[in-house]
């Protein structure tokens, strides 16, 4: 039988992994994932689930979720991705990882079923979740999509409660080139007679998320139209005030369905998130002085909330250590950041990774101080030597940045 280590490798060196090699990873429809659960025994329908769709906040949102009803007593299955350095990191029970030995185990006993299948990183690693969590006998499991909804290999759970945090133009490939043709794929996670929280609309996706409720007779929750005293969290950054304000019309909606959970267990849920689920790269204070902060955020959805919370942030000089990965608008991405900077271009070590020669021609001509690495680590050592005590230096642009360095 193979270590974990050699597992892992197989599971990487054998299954296309989107995160990893972009678009040939990609199976859009839900065949593989519903026999291979078939074969399980379908360990999906024995555990409670919340389901979580959505272009940025998904991973936030899942996490205080999980927070808030771990205090609340339940043991919280949560399934999200991609993981930054432990695969197991994408199946956890009330913050702790899986054991190796169940990755080993259930990829040995079941090797000849995945390559007969021709299955995919991440349908794999659904199925393994949905086995562990019905293994261990979680009260509930939070299960975030990977990419979309409708074909997400995680939508053939039927959840307690579905959620939306927002839409924005992301992966137009696959899942459509307007607000309207992504609100459409992302709301095919809205089950019949499920309800269903909103977080973020725009008039464009609004009207297609009423539709889709009204024809499955859901009941539909705009968290933007509720008002809650905004209630500290130890995920800091402003951009965390909607994904808050979405959890908890998510915790009332689940205490209108008699899950008991008190006032006390959501103020300590938010107030101990990475405790309680060891999630990082959230705005992710790595050091002081100067102050060195972390961000997954990728899109520019996302980014735009980030440039907002840099512009909130004092410092003399500011330092950004920027990789991308090669499906990204890098142009737009950039158009976000403050052009009074010092640039650390880098390129992450996966294989989608945009190689810095050719981000050399995509970087704006306005831009000034700029600096190429061909590694994270080379362009986040100088840019930790050109900064000064009450510098900011900022690492993020892809997952995989933030994954070096963390």
């Amino acid at each position: 039988m193979r270590t974990y280590q050699e597992t892992i490798d197989w599971l990487f060196s054998n299954l296309p992994m989107f995160q990893r090699i972009g678009a040939s990873a990609m199976k859009a429809d839900l065949t593989n994932i519903t026999e291979l659960c078939e074969y399980l025994g379908n360990p999906q329908t024995k555990f409670k689930t919340i389901h979580i769709a959505g272009t940025n906040g998904k991973g936030s949102t899942s996490h205080m979720l999980a927070s808030i009803l771990h205090e609340a007593g339940y043991k919280v299955g949560l399934t999200t991705s991609p993981h930054l350095k432990d695969f197991r990191e994408r199946i956890r029970i009330n913050g702790a990882m899986c054991e190796e030995e169940f990755v080993v185990k259930f990829v040995h006993q079941h090797e000849e079923k995945i390559i007969a299948q021709g299955a995919s990183f991440f349908e794999i690693a659904i199925a393994m979740a949905f086995e562990y969590f019905a293994q261990q006998q979680v009260d509930i499991a939070v299960i975030e999509t990977g990419l979309g909804g409708r074909l997400d290999s995680t939508n053939i759970i039927l959840p307690e409660l579905s959620i939306i945090t927002n839409i924005a133009l992301e992966h137009t490939q696959f899942l459509g080139d307007t607000l309207e043709k992504i609100a459409f794929e992302k709301g095919g996670i809205i089950k019949p007679n499920t309800p269903i929280v909103i977080g973020e609309t725009t008039q464009e996706t609004k009207k297609v998320f009423a539709d889709l409720a009204l024809e499955r007779n859901s009941e539909i929750i705009f968290a933007e139209e509720k008002f809650y005293q905004d209630l500290p969290s130890d995920l800091i950054g402003s951009y965390q005030v909607k994904n808050r304000r979405t959890v908890l019309t998510a915790i009332e909606q689940l205490q209108n369905q008699h899950w008991t959970i008190s006032e006390e267990n959501i103020s300590n849920g938010l107030l101990n998130v990475v405790k309680n689920t060891n999630l990082r790269g959230r705005w992710d204070v790595l050091g002081q002085h100067p102050l060195i902060v972390a961000d997954t955020a990728h899109n520019p959805h996302g980014l735009l909330e980030i440039a907002k919370q840099i512009n909130e942030q004092p410092y003399k000089n500011l330092h950004l250590v920027l990789g991308f990965v090669n499906d990204k608008d890098v142009k737009e991405s950039l158009s976000f950041f403050p052009k009074m900077a010092t640039y650390y271009f880098c390129e992450p070590n996966v294989p989608r990774k945009l190689p810095i020669d050719e981000l050399r021609n995509m970087v704006p001509k306005e831009l000034k101080d700029i600096h190429y690495f061909d590694s994270v680590d080379k362009a986040l050592k100088a840019a930790k030597e050109a900064a000064t005590e009450n510098d900011f230096i900022y690492i993020g642009g892809s997952t995989f940045v933030v994954a070096e360095v963390i």
